[in-house]
C-alpha cells in the first residue's frame, strides 16, 4: 500500500476505497483529493510517494477557473457587463473586426485569437505588452461565430479586462478579495516564501503534449526556453507571475475550498458569489466541436461545463480541468466544492480518475442528504 494521509467523513468511505484502489494498482500514482460539502470538508486525502499533504504543485488550466472567480466578482460589482463589447472596455481590441465581440463571447473561446504570429515570451503573458499585441492581432475566424479553445490567450483577455475595469491586476484582486479572506490554498502568483512547498509536475517526454510547433499560434514564442505547456508551472517566473491561463499552483483542498467559498460559503461565512451571479457565469455559452482541439467541448463564461465526454458533475456544475488531469469545480446541485491534483500528469486510461472520484463523492453526498 502506498503512503496515505488524510481523512474522509462518515458516509464517504467508498471514496477512500476508490482512492486506495488507484494507489494499489499503480506504484507511480501520487495525488491529492478534496471535497467540501455544504461548507464542511468531507474528503481530504493525499496518497503516493511523491506528494505530501502540504505539497503545492501545478494545476495548469484549473487556473482559468480560479481566475474566472475574479471575473465573476467584477460582473457582480457591475464593473463588467458580459453583454457589452470587449472594445467598450478595451478599445484597441476592436481592431480587425473584433469590435462587436461581446465579453461573454470572448470569455467562451469565440474571439478567434488563440495565439498570435510569433507567439509570446514565456514570462510575458501577464504584461500589458502581451495584451497590446493580442488586441492588434487579426482573428482566425469571424469572432462570435465559432469557438476554439484559447489555451493561453484567454488569460490575457481576462487580465486586461481586469486592468481596464478595476485599475488592478487580476492577480491583485484574487489575492485581496478571494485568496486571503477565504484562506484558499491556491495561488495566482506563488510567493517566494512558499517555494519550499512546491514540487514539480512530473510528465513523460513522449506524452504528446511536450512540443509545440512554433507556428501553431498556440501562444508560445518560438524563442521560448520551453517547448510545450507541460513545462510552464515548473518554471519559477511563470508560477511567480500567476499567469491566469496556466500558471496557478496549489493544493486540491485549495481548489475545493475556493469553489465552496464561492457557492456555499465556508467557515460559517456566506458565499462570496450571489446565486444570480453563479447562474450568469455558469450558463453554457457554447457546445460542440472545438475547432482548436477537434474534440467535443462545452464552456460557460470561462468555466468548463460537463458533457458526455467530460462528465464531472450535474448540469449545474462548472469548473475547469488542467493538462495534467487536475480538476476543480463547484456543483451547486450537490452543494459541493471539489479538487483533485495528481503529481504525475495523467493520460489515456488513467485520465478518468478525477471523474470517477467526483462521481463517488456525489453519490455519497446524495445518500447523506
Amino acid at each position: 500500500m502506498q503512503l496515505l494521509h488524510g481523512h474522509v467523513s462518515p458516509g464517504y468511505e467508498n471514496v477512500l476505497k476508490l482512492f486506495e484502489s488507484f494507489l494499489s494498482a499503480d506504484p507511480g500514482y501520487s495525488a491529492q483529493l478534496a471535497a467540501v460539502h455544504e461548507g464542511t470538508p468531507v474528503v481530504d486525502l493525499t496518497g503516493g510517494p511523491d506528494m505530501g499533504p502540504d505539497t503545492l504543485t501545478g494545476a495548469y488550466s484549473c487556473s482559468k477557473g480560479v481566475a474566472a472567480m475574479v471575473i465573476a466578482l467584477l460582473v457582480q460589482d457591475g464593473a463588467l457587463d458580459l453583454d457589452r463589447p470587449v472594445a467598450h472596455y478595451w478599445p484597441e481590441f476592436g481592431a480587425h473586426g473584433k469590435d462587436r465581440l461581446k465579453v461573454r463571447e470572448a470569455l467562451s473561446h469565440q474571439a478567434g485569437v488563440p495565439g498570435i504570429e510569433g507567439g509570446f515570451p514565456v514570462d510575458g503573458f501577464t504584461t500589458p505588452a502581451a495584451a497590446a499585441r493580442l488586441a492588434a492581432s487579426p482573428p482566425l475566424w469571424r469572432p462570435g461565430r465559432q469557438f476554439g479553445y484559447h489555451a493561453l490567450t484567454i488569460g490575457i483577455i481576462m487580465e486586461e479586462l481586469c486592468r481596464r475595469t478595476s485599475g488592478s491586476t487580476l492577480q491583485e484582486l484574487y489575492e485581496q478579495r478571494i485568496r486571503q479572506p477565504h484562506r484558499v490554498d491556491f495561488f495566482l502568483g506563488l510567493p517566494a516564501a512558499l517555494e519550499p512547498r512546491y514540487r514539480d509536475v512530473l510528465y513523460a517526454d513522449d506524452d504528446g503534449q511536450q512540443w509545440l510547433d512554433p507556428l501553431s499560434l498556440e501562444g508560445l514564442n518560438a524563442n521560448s526556453p520551453v517547448s510545450g505547456i507541460m513545462e510552464l508551472p515548473n518554471i519559477r517566473t511563470v508560477r511567480a507571475s500567476g499567469m491566469s491561463a496556466a500558471g496557478g499552483v496549489g493544493s486540491a483542498m485549495g481548489l475545493a475550498r475556493l469553489y465552496a467559498a464561492a457557492t456555499t460559503g465556508v467557515d460559517d461565512a456566506p458565499a462570496f458569489l450571489a446565486e444570480d451571479t453563479i447562474r450568469l457565469m455558469s450558463a453554457e455559452q457554447v457546445w460542440g466541436l472545438d475547432r482548436s482541439s477537434g474534440l467535443d467541448n462545452a464552456f460557460a463564461v470561462v468555466f468548463m461545463k460537463p458533457h458526455p465526454s467530460r462528465n464531472f458533475g450535474s448540469h449545474r456544475a462548472f469548473g475547469h480541468e488542467g493538462a495534467n488531469a487536475a480538476l476543480g469545480f463547484a456543483d451547486p446541485a450537490y452543494s459541493l466544492g471539489f479538487g483533485y491534483i495528481p503529481r504525475r500528469a495523467e493520460e489515456g486510461r488513467t485520465a478518468g480518475r478525477a471523474h470517477r472520484l467526483a462521481a463517488e463523492i456525489r453519490r455519497s453526498a446524495a445518500a447523506l442528504s
